[in-house]
């Protein structure tokens, strides 16, 4: 019983280091949606390893009925789990949450189909997922990487990596442990970077055109 407290304390803990707007714990209890769907999954898993699923399954959706955050009671969820707003997160039966995870509002941990076993990813220690990311199947996270605002993730990220895009691309991956205040507007575009090469790319096509054209008047 300690320890489940200790747990419930840690959830507490872990919005002051992530989140600047929290001023005090009467607050961030009463009134942190992601605090409550937490703690929620955390009662709701607890009947889940029992094989009491229906209870479980009652308590995950009236937690997603008040909080927006649907968690499947199998999902296994670390310490120090911090969702941020948190409306339209979605947790998958099989996922696997490691320590100090934070996910932002609209990220959805899901599956690819309708095929059996582990289905949903795993996120390692220290894993940020930003606003609106889609991470999809049976894939791993690995420690200290980040998932950029709006990306959809497929395959496996090494550790200390940055993915963004559609389908995500890892444009950080250098060895060096990455700061966890993610800036979403600061991410790479690797879409934007191709652009930029194909206009480059263009524009010197067209000067050597016009200096063949300029070739042909002089021969004849």
């Amino acid at each position: 019983m300690f320890k489940f407290f200790k747990l419930l304390k840690d959830d507490v803990d872990v919005v002051f280091d992530q989140d600047p707007a929290a001023r005090s714990r009467i607050e961030v209890i009463l009134t942190y949606a992601g605090v409550h769907a937490v703690w929620s999954h955390r009662v709701a898993h607890g009947f889940h390893k029992r094989k009491m699923f229906f209870i479980a399954r009652a308590i995950s959706q009236i937690s997603r009925f008040f909080t927006g955050i649907e968690i499947h009671p199998g999902a296994q969820i670390g310490r120090r789990f911090f969702i941020d707003h948190g409306m339209g997160v979605v947790v998958g039966e099989t996922c696997e949450i490691g320590d100090n995870v934070t996910i932002y509002q609209g990220v959805t941990l899901g599956g690819t189909g309708k095929e059996g076993g582990k289905r949903h990813p795993t996120l390692k220690d220290n894993v940020l997922v930003a606003t609106g990311a889609k991470v999809l199947g049976s894939i791993t996270i690995d420690e200290h990487s980040k998932i950029g605002a709006g990306s959809v993730v497929l395959k496996d990220v090494p550790k200390y990596s940055t993915v963004v895009g559609i389908p995500g691309n890892i444009v950080v991956k250098n060895g060096v442990k990455v700061k966890k205040n993610l800036d979403h507007h600061k991410l790479p575009d690797p879409v934007s970077e191709k652009c930029d090469l194909l206009e480059q790319k263009i524009a010197e096509l067209q000067a050597e055109v016009k200096e063949l054209k300029g070739a042909d008047r002089h021969d004849s």
